[in-house]
């Protein structure tokens, strides 16, 4: 993309996305995740009424007296965006591409998060990892963030959740709130679902068109699958191929609906052909 039709695209989204988190995402934002974390402030001594699951044993051992660990809320958090870049994701059968949707709500989650003081970073992965954003602050980190969601080209096409979800688990030590972005067209990711969600607050942000849902009845279509380059022709006109079609949508959105739902994980609907702004705000508010 030349760099004059990119800094246009970078400004629109800009322009977009830090507006809705001004007036819309921001209280909400901050009700949903600030207050979540506690880090660890001072130890005193013991007073009637303390939770005794605070009691610092080292210290208590050493002084023959009970005292008390005392946490304060963090003020600062570190939000990571989790983004499926993979082939599946060049589709769109109504109003857009599902990465272009999902770059303005990447967009409108790192607003968020700077108005609130809190670093944002990234991980752009496919069934590798494609890139690594390190978390910092400031409306030109931001930037820098949206250019790669705008400009990038991943260099393989699959997808591989796993590989995304491990490589953020190793390198993001301290607890974080974490954004996983995809459609989730993929299986085998639970494990590392399940030690992601016990070590960050996990959300997952699905992201569908409707004719990944459902086949129109049109007759012969050709078609190919963009993370494997397989073309086939198919017959929409038939009843078992619509049937079919829909019933391995339905499934692994069952799938992953049950995994979200056993490892406590908050999840969040957003499609090409509706607007993204009320599932969001649903979302937040249900935290608070």
């Amino acid at each position: 993309m030349e760099t004059a039709e990119l800094i246009k695209k970078v400004r629109r989204i800009e322009i977009k996305t830090r507006g809705l988190s001004q007036h819309i995402f921001a209280g909400e934002y901050h009700s949903a995740f600030k207050g979540r974390g506690m880090a660890f402030s001072e130890v005193r001594e013991y007073q009637y009424g303390d939770d005794i699951r605070n009691i610092d044993w080292n210290v208590t051992a050493r002084f023959n007296h009970p005292f008390v660990k005392v946490f304060e809320e963090e003020r600062e958090l570190t939000v990571m965006l989790l983004i499926d870049v993979s082939g599946s994701h060049d589709f769109g059968s109504i109003n857009q591409f599902k990465k272009n949707l999902i770059t303005e709500v990447a967009a409108v989650l790192a607003f968020s998060a700077i108005q609130n003081n809190d670093k944002i970073g990234a991980v752009l992965f496919s069934s590798k990892v494609e890139k690594f954003i390190p978390p910092k602050k400031g409306k030109q980190h931001i930037l820098r963030i949206i250019r790669e969601l705008i400009d990038f080209v991943p260099e393989h096409k699959g997808t591989n959740l796993s590989e995304g979800i491990r490589y953020f688990t190793n390198m993001q030590k301290k607890r974080s709130t974490a954004f996983l972005i995809s459609d989730f067209i993929d299986n085998g990711f639970e494990d590392a679902l399940k030690v992601a969600s016990k070590k960050h607050d996990l959300i997952a942000l699905r992201v569908s068109d409707r004719r990944e849902q459902e086949l129109p009845p049109v007759g012969m279509i050709y078609m190919k699958d963009a993370e494997s380059g397989h073309n086939l022709w198919v017959d929409s006109s038939s009843r078992s191929v619509r049937e079919a079609f829909k019933n391995f949508w339905d499934s692994q959105k069952k799938l992953t609906d049950a995994l979200f739902q056993k490892y406590g994980i908050d999840k969040v609907d957003i499609d090409t052909q509706n607007d993204y702004i009320k599932p969001l705000v649903t979302f937040f508010k249900k935290r608070i």
